[in-house]
């Protein structure tokens, strides 16, 4: 895994060229809404991509991490179907599913039964590297959703040339990264992580989360605010040193929602003293947000090494997809 951290923008660069070359077929169709079908670390691009977006998308845009699909999916949905292997069953049920109701389908995938359905069909589909985990290559997830999303009209130019800038963040910034994540890691081994951001970067803040599942085999959970301060907060009366909350900054978090954040650490702070905050730099919000991503991954792969656990293996996923596979 550390070999895939480091080689983040390699993955980033590699990226934006299958993007620039997809082969895309245009449609005619007018959308109403966009469906994202995806789990685990093929899923969470979506999130992410979904609410980077909010503010600019003019239909709605729902991720699904599920066999189904919604009663509002028809052919003028645009399904974007995201499973790295392609031979993921929940998202294989899904695009069955949204292609009975005749939506418009596109794939991103490393190859599999999926990348089949998408040349059988004709459909756009962005081909990625194989032979990884998926959590390893949220890159080329993250990339492709948003070249596919400009290609069918729904976004304009602005996030896709802002890409271009994340490469030059990560590598300037890398030494420095490096050792605040080592830091941050000492401080969380021992402990359960709370991971808390803007709910505009929810999707980061479960990232984390997940790597730190995968990576560092350790259970942990995320939550958004304002969302938070209306329930969860109330539990940390509950609370204890063996918690220990990371709230992810940055400068587009809502004003009221940062005023909410400091409250909070107070409030928090009287039953833990283990509180982090991981500040994105960068200008673009696509450049905080791969800020976040890369720092928390190095989080999670040095506190795998602190707790001496292998953060490639997965046997547990693995033995449950055969267990699957008889039923």
């Amino acid at each position: 895994m550390k070999e895939i951290i480091s080689a983040k923008t390699k993955q980033i660069s590699e990226a934006i060229e299958i993007g620039k070359s997809l082969d895309f077929k245009p449609t005619k169709k007018e959308f109403s809404n966009i469906l994202l079908c995806g789990l685990g670390g093929s899923g969470i691009g979506g999130a992410i991509v979904s609410q980077l977006l909010k503010a600019e998308l003019k239909i709605p845009f729902v991720c699904v991490n599920d066999y189904n699909t919604p009663a509002f999916v028809n052919e003028n949905t645009l399904i974007i179907a995201s499973s790295y292997s392609g031979n993921t069953e929940e998202t294989i049920a899904a695009v069955e599913e949204g292609m009975a109701k005749k939506a418009e389908i596109c794939v991103v995938s490393s190859g599999g039964k999926l990348t089949e359905m998408a040349k059988s069909n004709g459909w756009n589909h962005a081909i990625v590297p194989g032979g990884e985990q998926p959590r390893a290559m949220l890159a080329y997830s993250i990339i492709q959703q948003l070249f596919l999303l400009n290609r069918y009209g729904l976004i304009d130019d602005q996030h896709v040339n802002d890409l271009n800038k994340v490469n030059q963040l990560i590598e300037s910034n890398e030494a420095t990264t490096q050792e605040r994540a080592k830091n941050l890691a000492k401080q969380l081994d021992g402990k359960i992580p709370v991971i808390y951001a803007d709910s505009q970067f929810g999707g980061v803040a479960t990232r984390f989360k997940q790597q730190l599942n995968e990576n560092a085999k350790v259970l942990c959970w995320d939550h958004v605010l304002p969302e938070m301060t209306h329930n969860e907060l109330v539990g940390w009366a509950g609370g204890s040193n063996i918690i220990a909350p990371i709230y992810l900054a940055t400068k587009y978090d809502h004003p009221r929602t940062t005023a909410r954040w400091e409250i909070s650490r107070k409030i928090i702070g009287e039953h833990t003293d283990t509180i982090n905050e991981i500040c994105a730099i960068g200008d673009s919000r696509i450049e905080q947000i791969f800020y976040l991503i890369h720092h928390t991954d190095w989080v999670s792969y040095f506190l795998s090494e602190i707790r001496n656990v292998d953060s490639d293996e997965v046997e547990v996923i693995v033995y449950l997809k055969d267990e699957m596979a008889k039923r």
